[in-house]
């Protein structure tokens, strides 16, 4: 049997992964996520996706890799991680009482066969209306750093959301019914 192999630390996609019963390791790509912002949020996260899958691959003569990148979308605008309060506190309010896409692509990649196999997914995502304060609050958590769109609908972030249109688990950061 190949060895399945995750090409990231995100602690969310292991947990997807082992909660369908996937056997795995643990191998982070160690790319850098770089966004061009000249191409569609589409062609961005698939675009990563394949570069951390084909890291990983080049050290693997027999194995299937799966690879993914999340970002959160508004407008044209692509939300991608913020590094500090003041970050995560700006992503929020420009998201309050609005929609947004969350967007992951994701790769799974088989080093005997080279066989690769891409696609993105969408999630429409609908935060509530967020004053101040809730925006504080939620940002004093720590939460909201270095995840896309600045919350983790997995954690108290589920608080401010209303609704979804689409996968759950791919605002986790994995797309389990793709």
């Amino acid at each position: 049997m190949k060895t399945i192999i995750l090409a990231s630390a995100s602690q969310r996609r292991k947990e997807l992964l082992q909660k369908i019963g996937l056997r795995f390791e643990i191998e982070p790509s160690g790319c850098e996520e770089e966004i061009h912002a000249e191409l569609d949020p589409n062609e961005v996260v698939l675009q990563i996706s394949i570069e951390k899958a084909q890291s990983v691959a080049a050290k693997h003569k027999d194995a299937v890799i799966i690879a993914a990148d999340t970002i959160g979308v508004i407008g044209n605008k692509i939300l991608g991680k913020p590094h500090t309060e003041n970050e995560a506190r700006k992503m929020l309010k420009e998201i309050s009482g609005k929609a947004h896409s969350v967007i992951t692509g994701f790769t799974v990649l088989d080093t005997a066969t080279n066989k690769i196999f891409s696609r993105t997914i969408n999630t429409k995502v609908y935060i509530k209306n967020l004053t101040t304060y809730e925006i504080d609050a939620y940002v004093k958590t720590g939460e909201p750093l270095d995840k896309a769109g600045a919350y983790a609908i997995q954690g108290l972030g589920s608080l401010i959301v209303e609704k979804i249109e689409g996968d759950y688990y791919n605002v986790m950061g994995l797309p389990l019914l793709a």
